[in-house]
């Protein structure tokens, strides 16, 4: 029976090896100055995110409510976005940035709890704006 010779070979054995390794460390080296250094022509217009978790009458979030928003200066009850709150009872919204208001209420029309009561919202909840940022909020819920 024959036992195969194990090599030991090292990545720079020879100057052919050395040359290309030196030349791959030093390409990663210098390309994400390159990348951060290159001007940025981003045509996304800028915005702000308002984001924010429903609350149940039991401090827990609370999965598949309607959230609904709209400028403060837009009529009232006239929704201009809407969304539904997630597993974790969170919702984010999109907007223009800039400086304005946002109102934001839950529709809770045939939503109930899990003992059966018919939830309600304790308050709308005014949101401002000033520039492209974000914009934390809740909303509460009660029976």
């Amino acid at each position: 029976m024959i036992t195969p010779r194990f090599r030991l070979s090292l990545p720079f054995t020879s100057p052919f090896r050395v040359a290309i390794s030196l030349i791959v460390v030093l390409l990663f080296a210098v390309s994400p100055r390159l990348l951060l250094s290159a001007p940025q022509h981003s045509k996304e217009k800028p915005y702000a995110v308002i984001a924010g978790t429903v609350w149940g009458p039991d401090d827990r979030p609370v999965y598949g409510v309607k959230v609904k928003m709209r400028r403060a200066s837009d009529k009232p009850n006239k929704a201009r976005w809407e969304t539904y709150s997630d597993h974790m009872g969170e919702f984010a919204y999109r907007v223009p940035a800039g400086e304005t208001d946002y109102i934001l209420w839950a529709e809770l029309k045939g939503f109930k709890s899990a003992d059966g009561k018919p939830l309600r919202l304790v308050q709308e909840v005014t949101v401002h704006i000033y520039n492209d940022e974000r914009e934390d909020t809740g909303l509460h819920l009660t029976h």
